[in-house]
């Protein structure tokens, strides 16, 4: 399926099952689960006319569930496993469905809160900080790069001026939640970090110093996002 037909077809549908990653699809008429609130609260907030796309999508597909010739020819989107067993699956798109038409019909937007509550909402909240902690400091790094210097610097070495202007809002963002040091430790977790950062800094520490670095406030010596 070439990708033009994929997003207008399931691009919004897409990103309602993905927001499920690592949470229970334990909707119900009288309840909406964690995963289905919190896509419902970003996307409100950042793209409020998705929300209906996402209801059409999910309704349509429920409806006309591919049969096993058909996804392998490619002609479907075989939606992602949500963790319900096969026969679940099609009541269970409605039920979201269902869920995302009484939002849009009755105005029920779930209140921003201060952290993100799931790994889909910290990845819609800062792209480009997960973009970068899951590229550059992967457990793959110690393989590729001198250190977390050489890291970052190849980042900005390879990386529009624009993009990177992105990055620096992004941790201005995040550092201001004032999280305990634990927040900021399973926060780089959620955005893709899979190795510790530099001596001796702490999570909150070290993206502090990335943001003093890309802010121009602070020598990179006084960073530890100098080659190790």
């Amino acid at each position: 399926m070439k990708p033009l037909e994929h997003d207008r077809r399931y691009g919004e549908l897409d990103q309602v099952i993905r927001a499920y990653l690592g949470r229970a699809a334990d909707d119900s008429p009288e309840h909406r689960s964690t995963a289905l609130t919190a896509y419902l609260r970003h996307t409100w907030h950042t793209r409020p006319w998705a929300v209906a796309t996402a209801e059409r999508q999910l309704r349509e597909y429920a409806r006309n569930p591919p049969g096993r010739l058909r996804l392998r020819l490619g002609e479907f989107y075989p939606v992602p496993d949500p963790g319900l067993a096969e026969a679940e699956i099609q009541d269970w798109l409605l039920l979201v469905a269902d869920h995302l038409a009484r939002s849009v019909d009755v105005g029920d937007v779930p209140p921003p809160v201060a952290v993100p509550e799931t790994h889909w909402e910290w990845h819609a909240r800062f792209p480009e900080l997960g973009q970068f902690l899951g590229g550059w400091f992967s457990q793959d790094m110690p393989d590729e790069f001198g250190g977390h210097g050489a890291a970052f610097d190849d980042y900005l070495a390879g990386t529009d001026p624009a993009v990177t202007a992105r990055l620096a809002g992004e941790l201005a963002e995040l550092l201001a939640l004032d999280l305990e040091e634990s927040d900021y430790a399973l926060a780089v977790a959620e955005l893709g970090m899979e190795v510790d950062p530099p001596a001796p800094y702490s999570p909150g520490g070290w993206l502090a110093s990335l943001a003093a670095r890309l802010g121009g406030g602070t020598p990179e010596s006084a960073t530890g996002t100098t080659p190790e």
